[in-house]
This record gives structure tokens, C-alpha cells and sequence, in this order.
């Protein structure tokens, strides 16, 4: 299989990717890693002694962060996340992945990729951990700030299909994001769209709480982009805040550095249960091939969580199974 990274797009790029290629192409030797971006750039840091299964795809220029997404995907037609966006499109990649602009990544999704058949709205989709470890895929996260109850019913589907065929679950629950449980609270979007779920190929669970989402409700949770985007902020703006004010207060005090070296493993064990870089590398889907989407801030563990799980939907055919789906056969 082979998997293009934007090597230039996010905020640790391109240290945080090449790091992450060189121990990816270690570990899965069967898998050709392509870093897409300046070689004169890139090459000093792979070294003299680089894997064989890494390569460079030269790329001039880079979409920023300010860049306006579908201008800067229609003018730096040279850009790293363009190219990378273009092997997809040719078959020179089974797969690409960005830390980039998220909304240059999804136009180049839809300019350059292609969308696929009977999708009308992509939807990207993010995993949340939760209390069981089991872990919750959430979309739409921020693809499209506006949906119709049957971009809604779509990304149901469609995220249903991704736990069956990456994460292994046999049937997996759909909740929708709501004010309440109760099937006649929300707005109009929401009370439309849980006709149509009930009425879907799926295991749907009814409304599911914001509060609720880090629980186990349920293993896909279904959402308009500009809700869902709140939503995820909200919890990493939480997590951050709480774990600040632990160390704060873990930190004040002789009594509380010694309790809190006492405590330090556990402490680290509900680090790593919440850390996002375990759950990085978030699919667009509906698009024509595989395109993930990496944290912006993702450091080098983060990348290599982002390659696991292309790999992952790569080796489980998830495009063609979608598509499928979706063309009706």
C-alpha cells in the first residue's frame, strides 16, 4: 500500500512527519510511505540511512493556515496537500494525509479527489475516547457547518460502515447529538433526521447528550459540522483546563508533590486514555479515495496513530465499500 503525507502542512511539520515516516516504514516495511513537500527541505532530515519504502513527491509550494481554502486549492495547484490530493486521484497513492488547513483538505477533497457517487455531503469524522475504551466515532466534525436531515442520514451510514469495517464492530450503536433523549426535543434538523435514522439499515439508539458522548453511549454519534466542531473544542478546551488545574494543584505544596509522585502512574494511565494523539487521523469521508485528516498540532506519535488507521481502512477496503453502498450494489 502506499500513503502520501503532506509533509508541510500543520503546526510541527515537517520535523513531526518525517519522525513519524522514519519509525512508520521501520515498523510496517510493506507499506511505501511518500512524504510530499520540498526536498531540499525534507531530505536533510531523513538522513543518509532512510528506509527504502520512503520516499519524496516534490512539492513547491504550501496552503497556509490564513490561505482561503478553495482559492488557495485552485492557486497553489503545486502545494504539498494539492499533490498529495492529485496521486490519490491518479492511483499513485492508495491514500493521503494532512495536518493542513482543514478547509483547503476538504476542498481538495472535492476539487481534486473527487466525491463519491450518491454522497452529497462529505462529513469528517473524528474519534472521541470514552470511558470504555472502546472510543466513539463522531461526524460531521467541521466539514460543513450546515446539513440536511439526509446529509445526517448519510453520514450515519456511512460511519456505521467505517466501525463495521476499520474497528471490527459487528453492529455498531448511531446516536444523535441532541438537547435531550426524548425523540421530540431539537430543532428541526434533528427531529427530521430521527424519522429518517429509525427508519435507516442501522442500529440506531435514539438522541444521545453532549454530556453523555465520553460515556459509551454509543459507537458512532451523528451531527452538522457546526455543532459537532463546538462540541470537540469544547471537550479538548476541558481536558486541557482540568489537567492544568491538576498539576496546579498537585504542585502547590510539599504534602502534594509527594501524593502526586505517589500517584504519578495513574495519573499518566488517564493521560493516555485521553490523549488525542491515540485517537489522530480523522477520515473525509465520502470523498473518492482516502484522505485523512491529521490534528494541526500533530507532534510525531500523533502522525503515526494518523498512518495506523490509513492503514488500517486501506487493508479493510473502506472506499470501495462505500462506494458500493452508496452506488447501490
Amino acid at each position: 500500500m502506499r500513503i502520501a503525507i503532506d509533509a508541510m502542512g500543520g503546526d510541527h511539520a515537517p520535523n513531526a512527519h518525517v519522525e513519524s515516516v522514519l519509525s512508520a516504514a521501520a515498523e510496517w516495511p510493506d507499506t511505501q510511505l511518500i512524504l510530499v513537500g520540498d526536498p531540499d527541505v525534507l531530505r536533510p532530515l531523513l538522513g543518509d540511512n532512510a528506509p527504502g519504502n520512503i520516499s519524496i513527491e516534490a512539492a513547491s509550494e504550501v496552503i497556509e493556515n490564513e490561505d482561503e481554502p478553495v482559492r488557495a486549492v485552485r492557486r497553489k495547484t503545486n502545494s504539498s496537500m494539492v499533490v498529495a490530493g492529485r496521486m490519490v486521484k491518479e492511483g499513485l497513492a492508495d491514500a493521503m494525509i494532512s495536518s493542513g488547513n482543514t478547509g483547503a483538505l476538504m476542498a481538495t477533497g472535492l476539487l481534486v479527489v473527487g466525491r463519491l457517487t450518491g454522497i452529497e455531503r462529505p462529513a469528517l469524522a473524528a474519534m472521541f475516547p470514552t470511558l470504555d475504551n472502546k472510543g466513539l466515532l463522531a461526524l460531521d466534525m467541521g466539514a460543513n457547518m450546515d446539513a440536511k436531515p439526509e446529509h445526517l442520514l448519510q453520514y450515519a451510514l456511512m460511519g456505521s460502515l467505517y466501525r463495521s469495517k476499520v474497528h471490527g464492530i459487528s453492529k455498531p450503536r448511531v446516536g444523535l447529538l441532541n438537547v435531550g433523549t426524548e425523540a421530540a426535543k431539537g430543532n428541526e434538523l434533528t427531529k427530521i433526521t430521527y424519522g429518517l435514522l429509525e427508519n435507516a439499515p442501522i442500529h440506531f439508539v435514539g438522541n444521545i447528550e453532549a454530556r453523555d458522548v465520553l460515556e459509551g453511549v454509543c459507537d458512532v454519534m451523528i451531527c452538522d459540522g457546526f455543532s459537532g466542531n463546538i462540541l470537540l473544542k469544547a471537550i479538548e478546551g476541558a481536558a486541557s483546563s482540568i489537567f492544568k488545574l491538576l498539576r496546579e494543584e498537585l504542585t502547590s505544596s510539599l504534602m502534594s508533590k509527594v501524593a502526586a509522585a505517589a500517584m504519578k502512574p495513574n495519573f499518566r494511565r488517564i493521560r493516555d486514555r485521553m490523549d488525542y494523539n491515540e485517537y489522530n487521523g480523522a477520515p473525509l469521508l465520502g470523498i473518492n479515495g482516502l484522505v485523512v485528516k491529521g490534528h494541526g498540532s500533530s507532534d510525531a506519535k500523533a502522525m503515526k496513530t494518523a498512518i495506523r488507521q490509513t492503514r488500517t481502512a486501506i487493508s479493510n477496503r473502506l472506499i470501495a465499500s462505500l462506494a458500493d453502498e452508496f452506488s447501490g450494489k
